[in-house]
């Protein structure tokens, strides 16, 4: 491999400045690749341009790319279909009755939506489109502000999404780490869970508020000025929560069935337990999440069929609309595993090892990783894109200076989940406030001191592990 040496950084800083500059994520990731390629092709612009375009038709080359590009895009296919069901409006309804019976309806309610984010772990924007779409009309009606609905949908999505591997966010991150030697991607994953610091003391924060109905900075005032009212929307919304919750459950539930399938070795020795984690262990995540979707898919079709609720042409054109949605989301994540082999290719990761490892010293890493990674979100908007371009320097960072690879990719991990919270142009943080029907620029000041609170307290943990594992 040529040594690029520091032109080999130029790529990342490049997107990174005109992702803050222009606020658009996918024009500057290209811009990134651009660059990237004219070095690669010793100044050659018209050579560079052509080998942009020939390396992203390449992320196709890889099957499990192109899987988890699928998987996004059918699950804008599932969630329209959802939506299409009365799914939706029939979990309100179920909701709705249960919180009239209680005592504590405000806390209740929270707690709620905070546990419909965190067990709809199989893709964020998911998760809080189905929070914010849920409960926006039961936060009217208990008089709760539209703020704190913006906080608990994001705050619970990315968080669960990133802690529970079995969805995209793992298929995509295992792709990423494959391409290390001496790397074993799933384990890895699945051993830097323990030390995710950030995403941990988020959902802890999250409940805490929710149970207790507490407010803190700028979100007191919101909560405050949402005064209690009589409420006169007492008829229930029609729909059949099944419709929701079947096909989501067959999606969650098969996910780990076609891991252990994906997997499965006869040949392994041992009993069925030992032979069932190895299969997880050497399982394929993007297959297991793509044949999860298609099940639930096509469950959802024929399942609705019976009712009378769709048919064959609604189906197709109610599942292309949901993909239309996704369709940006699929893009970026053309680009961010372009960017990722592109980062490779420069060796942008081995030539930072090689300039920091003299100096850099393992107990400090942890920290110094998590926030680079902090920065890096928050300036792109992105935590996918942020993991692309940091698992390429901290992973050979991590092998050439001795420090906890777990540890290290969980310092991306939850550095990039961070940026991405506090980030007014991440993708995220503009769902939820437009899922939840919030003022933008308010869910981004009210969900700030929380996010630099947990960061915080993940900065600590990590310099307190760095010394400690060191």
């Amino acid at each position: 491999m040529t040594d690029f040496g520091f032109l080999s950084l130029l790529p990342p800083i490049l997107a990174i400045f005109l992702a803050i500059r222009t606020k658009q994520v996918i024009v500057s990731l290209v811009f990134g690749l651009l660059l990237g390629y004219v070095i690669i092709s010793g100044g050659n612009v018209f050579e560079g341009i052509l080998s942009t375009a020939d390396h992203l038709v390449q992320v196709f080359e890889s099957a499990g790319n192109t899987r988890t590009v699928l998987f996004t895009l059918l699950i804008g296919a599932l969630i329209q279909l959802i939506r299409y069901s009365g799914g939706i409006n029939g979990f309100v309804g179920r909701i709705q009755k249960s919180i009239l019976k209680s005592k504590n309806p405000k806390s209740k309610l929270q707690v709620a939506a905070g546990l419909t984010g965190f067990f709809i772990f199989i893709e964020s924007n998911i998760s809080i489109l189905t929070v914010g779409t849920v409960f926006q009309s039961l936060f009217d009606k208990f008089n709760i502000s539209r703020q704190k609905l913006a906080y608990l949908a994001d705050s619970s999505s990315a968080p669960s999404c990133i802690l529970f591997p079995l969805n995209a966010w793992g298929a995509y991150i295992i792709g990423l780490l494959s391409v290390y030697e001496g790397v074993a991607p799933f384990k890895t994953l699945l051993y830097s869970i323990p030390f995710n610091f950030y995403p941990i003391f988020t959902l802890a924060l999250v409940f805490f508020l929710a149970a207790t109905n507490k407010s803190y900075g700028p979100m007191k005032r919101f909560e405050q000025n949402t005064v209690d009212t009589p409420s006169n929307q007492e008829e229930l919304p029609e729909g059949k929560a099944r419709n929701m919750l079947l096909p989501l459950g067959i999606m969650i539930i098969s996910m780990p069935l076609f891991l252990i399938y994906t997997g499965w070795s006869g040949e392994t020795p041992g009993s069925f337990g030992t032979k069932t984690w190895d299969a997880i262990a050497n399982a394929s995540g993007s297959a297991a999440v793509l044949y999860a979707v298609i099940s639930a898919v096509v469950f959802a079709g024929v399942f609705y069929g019976f009712q009378k609720k769709i048919s064959l042409g609604n189906f197709i054109e109610e599942s292309m609309t949901g993909m239309k949605e996704m369709l940006s989301m699929a893009i970026l994540m053309v680009l961010a595993f372009a960017i990722g082999t592109l980062c490779k290719e420069l060796g942008t990761g081995v030539y930072v090892a090689s300039v920091t490892s003299s100096w850099l010293s393992p107990s400090l890493a942890p920290a110094i990783i998590f926030l680079t990674s902090c920065f890096i979100a928050f300036s792109t908007g992105t935590s996918w894109g942020t993991f692309a371009i940091m698992i390429s320097i901290a992973v050979p960072l991590a092998q050439a200076i001795d420090l906890n690879i777990y540890l290290a990719v969980a310092a991306v991990l939850g550095g990039g989940v961070f940026g991405d919270h506090c980030s007014p142009i991440s993708d995220t943080t503009l769902i939820s406030s437009m899922a939840s029907g919030s003022d933008h620029i308010e869910h981004v000041q009210t969900q700030l001191p929380y996010a630099l609170f947990t960061g915080g307290l993940s900065v600590v943990m990590y310099l307190i592990i760095g010394f400690l594992v060191a």
